[in-house]
């Protein structure tokens, strides 16, 4: 393993510095600084699509929701088995009280869980799923953030160009030479100066946009899924989601498909809620054509990609972090650093 170069205690220098402070973002400068790297984060600021969202770590129920491969499922349950030994280390609370489904399609979910290797039981017009957690987002966006060695940088970047020793990286509040430098951004465009073949992977990803929205009844269980909606409660309320608007960068929060979302929650769990009673937040994710993030080195020295989880950002979060800190780290690939290459054939 190579090891973790001196630090430097210029603010206008990082020996690493990540763009975007999501999950992905967060999780990889978590990752980077329990292995003993100095990393830095700047961001734009504001609300982001991982702020927004339930924390779900769901591997059994969104692999039968989304009927993937058993291929997908057995890595994505990889991914959440990462999740209670990361949490304890950042600081995070994980809620492990498991997922239940209602009403229609009770017995084709339970069908493609038994297919996929997952363990539910099935009670009448329920299906319990063991296993399945989740964390409060927005103060597990706080706990990462405050392991690290450096308070989060806000400014937007301008553009970025390589430097003789790395990377230099134009924002709105200046400017960082950084030795390494990892693209943490979302679905947002590619900066001015990203290397033609990685701001052509970029302008590929497929921007969703969605909403969630919050109330403060509380479910009997600590998630209810079932047909087009979920409800999951927390310490912090009990959140409602999720809608998925591909190809929209600018989605609305609350309207005909907030409406939509409480009517389908309506369907499955009995429970009355009004449209005009829930806190509405809207935010954009992105996706590859293939679903799955674009996470490691591209074949420019020294940068990094850690973009695009589409739903499965929470989930993902751990195992792309360690998949991007080996990178750097010079290590073989492990095996679950294939499927996020983001060189691969998309």
């Amino acid at each position: 393993m190579t090891a973790p170069p001196p630090v430097r205690s210029s603010d206008d220098l990082a020996e690493t510095l990540v763009v975007g402070a999501g999950v992905l973002g967060l999780c990889v400068a978590a990752e980077l600084t329990r292995r003993g790297w100095d990393v830095q984060v700047l961001d734009a600021g504001g609300a982001n699509a991982s702020a927004v969202a339930a924390g779900m770590i769901a591997p059994a129920l969104e692999s039968a929701v989304e009927n993937v491969s058993a291929e997908r499922a057995a890595l994505l349950r990889r991914a959440a088995d990462l999740w209670p030994e990361f949490a304890a280390a950042v600081g995070i609370s994980l809620h492990r009280e498991g997922a239940v489904w209602l009403g229609e399609g009770v017995e084709e979910i339970s069908d493609r869980l038994d297919d996929l290797g997952f363990k539910a039981v099935r009670r009448g017009d329920r299906l319990v799923v063991d296993g399945e957690s989740r964390v409060e987002a927005e103060p597990a966006l706080a706990a990462l953030k405050a392991r690290l060695r450096h308070p989060v940088r806000i400014g937007r970047v301008l553009s970025i160009d390589r430097a003789d020793d790395g990377w230099r990286v134009a924002h709105s509040d200046g400017q960082v030479l950084a030795r390494r430098l990892v693209l943490a951004t979302g679905a947002a465009a590619a900066v001015p100066g990203t290397p033609e073949e990685v701001a052509r992977r970029i302008a590929a990803i497929q921007p969703i946009g969605g909403m969630t929205g919050r109330i403060e009844r509380a479910f009997d269980a600590g998630v209810v899924r079932g047909r087009g909606a979920y409800a999951a409660t927390g310490p912090g309320g009990t959140i409602l989601g999720a809608t998925m608007a591909f190809g929209d960068r600018d989605p609305v929060a609350g309207g005909p498909d907030g409406e939509a979302l409480v009517q389908a929650l309506r369907a499955f769990s009995g429970v009355q809620i009004a449209s005009d009673q829930v806190d509405w937040r809207a935010g954009v994710r992105g996706a590859t054509a293939d679903g799955l993030p674009l996470a490691g080195a591209v074949e420019t020295p020294d940068l990094f990609l850690a973009l695009a989880p589409r739903r499965n950002g929470w989930l993902l979060g751990p195992l792309v972090g360690r998949v991007v800190a080996d990178a750097i780290e010079g290590r073989a690939p492990s095996l679950d650093a294939a499927p996020f290459d983001p060189l691969r054939a998309l």
